[in-house]
């Protein structure tokens, strides 16, 4: 995140009401909420996980056991028995 001076990017009269409930200090302005990207959408981590989870209920109804499982993907056995009945 890049540092910017609000006198350099605001309008005189909004720097002015910002002045009046804040003064001196950093203010994060997040964005518009239609800009923000639904989680995993911008670095591939849905899809992965979509993907794993999707072999670990296939490798399930191919009778692995949940141990077995957990040891293959590296996962807690409860994580594995969320993952199956989700």
């Amino acid at each position: 995140m890049k540092y910017q001076n609000a006198a350099a990017v605001l309008p005189e009269e909004v720097l002015r009401g910002i002045q009046d409930h804040f003064q001196g200090g950093l203010l994060y302005i997040p964005r518009k909420t239609e800009e923000k990207a639904k989680w995993g959408c911008t670095n591939g981590a849905r899809e992965y996980y979509a993907r794993r989870n999707r072999q670990i209920q296939d490798a399930y109804l191919e009778h692995f056991s949940i141990e077995e499982l957990a040891e293959r993907f590296g996962l807690s056995e409860s994580t594995i028995r969320k993952i199956i009945y989700r």
